[in-house]
């Protein structure tokens, strides 16, 4: 029998080994991030812990805000591009990259007294961000998957865990920043390698910016929604429950990296279909990353679900009470994986604007929830909130795409894609 990869042929097989890559980066990134916290709840106390988990937490939020999404409008862009040999991209990478700076730059020195180092590494992350989506846009996830995936999480549990053993909790923020920076300055290389030279054309940047603006918003929103949670149990529930929160919600991270593995592999592919006008294209495309997405991430929620009373003891004493919290989460992303990409497939067919609303209103319940039942409830009420801005946030979307399109996550393809020989024909 000829080896797997040998019968990944054709453009769905090429999804497939592309959502393979991202989905196994992804396990490693959720590993790695899932010992980091064990090793700084084991190693610090629930005050110190919680308060570097939201201080990480706000760095992240906040270079997702300062990225405007540069990088989902450079895939755009260079997607399209092939067809004439990604002429004048060079200027679009540089239309992206510098506004996307300057608001990380800016961001830094406001938060700097709150952040410390991890102000200073804000425009390092975004620069990493954009470039690697740009090497997507060119049909490569290996960057993405070595680079992100892979080298950083793993440099950052080591360094955080070398600070775990010299018990330096002040050396917590450069650990995790660190990393960041040979990611970069490896990303560059990567794109390098792969962009054309050629002069800057007149209007890239209003182009890039005419499209990628509306959906800025929405990716600062979508920012703010991955990681409020945590900034607003640290001020309401303060630090100690900020870190049961975390520990008990880590394994969220992996439903996460897994969506955001296929979608990488997917979005490109998605955009061309719409953009020409190839609906049953899009629609295959759709169903078989979702079926792929429920079947590899669905095992580790159930799983979680009834070994949580167990996996919470490894984060040390107390822990434990945040079951409830755990079972909340994998009910919730159960749901959402079983709605797939939906807001990828939104976006690439060019509703930027409802994106933009549908996000608003996801981090709106979840805020008025989190306000309501954290200052009784703790960390349950957090997940709580989470939760129903989850279920805004997937089912909004879904209901849009079936309305316009009749798209749906599950039909005639969902099947095939799960038998490697159609791959061939594809």
């Amino acid at each position: 029998m000829a080896p797997l990869t040998a019968r990944l042929a054709g453009p769905l097989g090429q999804v497939a080994k592309g959502g393979i890559a991202g989905i196994t980066g992804a396990a490693i990134s959720a590993a790695a991030q899932f010992l980091l916290v064990v090793v700084v709840t084991r190693a610090f106390s629930a005050h110190q812990a919680g308060t570097f988990f939201t201080a990480t937490a706000l760095a992240l939020m906040i270079a997702g805000v300062a990225k405007l999404d540069a990088g989902n409008g450079l895939i755009y862009f260079i997607a399209r591009a092939k067809t004439y040999d990604y002429h004048g991209i060079s200027g679009y990478i540089r239309a992206a990259l510098v506004p996307a700076v300057l608001v990380a730059t800016a961001f830094g020195a406001v938060l700097y007294p709150r952040l410390g180092l991890l102000a200073v590494a804000l425009p390092v992350m975004v620069v990493a961000d954009v470039l690697l989506a740009a090497t997507r846009g060119f049909g490569a996830m290996r960057p993405t998957v070595l680079l992100d995936g892979m080298a950083l999480p793993a440099l950052q549990f080591l360094l955080v865990a070398a600070a775990a053993v010299a018990v330096r909790p002040q050396w917590l923020p450069l650990a995790w920043a660190l990393p960041y920076l040979p990611v970069a300055l490896l990303a560059a290389i990567q794109l390098r390698g792969r962009l054309p030279r050629t002069p800057y054309l007149p209007g890239t940047g209003r182009d890039l910016w005419r499209y990628t603006a509306p959906r800025s918003m929405a990716g600062a929103i979508q920012a703010v929604f991955q990681r409020l949670d945590i900034v607003i149990v640290a001020v309401l529930g303060g630090p100690v429950q900020a870190a049961v929160y975390t520990a008990a919600t880590r394994f969220k991270v992996v439903g996460q990296l897994a969506n955001q593995g296929l979608a990488q592999a997917v979005q490109p592919r998605l955009v061309r279909a719409m953009a020409d006008g190839e609906l049953a294209r899009a629609r295959e495309l759709y169903q078989a990353a979702t079926v792929w997405l429920v079947l590899l991430t669905w095992p580790v929620w159930l799983g979680y679900a009834a070994l949580a009373p167990w996996l919470l003891r490894l984060f040390g004493a107390g822990y434990d009470a945040a079951v409830p919290v755990a079972l909340v989460l994998a009910g919730t992303m159960m749901l959402a994986t079983a709605c797939g990409m939906v807001d990828v497939v939104l976006t690439a067919a060019g509703h930027t604007t409802a994106s933009l609303l549908n996000l608003v209103a996801a981090i709106a319940c979840t805020v008025v929830l989190d306000v309501a039942l954290i200052p009784a409830h703790g960390a349950f009420g957090a997940v709580l909130g989470w939760s129903g801005g989850m279920v805004v946030k997937n089912l909004l979307p879904l209901w849009q795409l079936h309305h316009r399109y009749g798209l749906h996550p599950f039909g005639r393809h969902s099947l095939p894609a799960l038998r490697v020989r159609s791959w061939a024909t594809a």
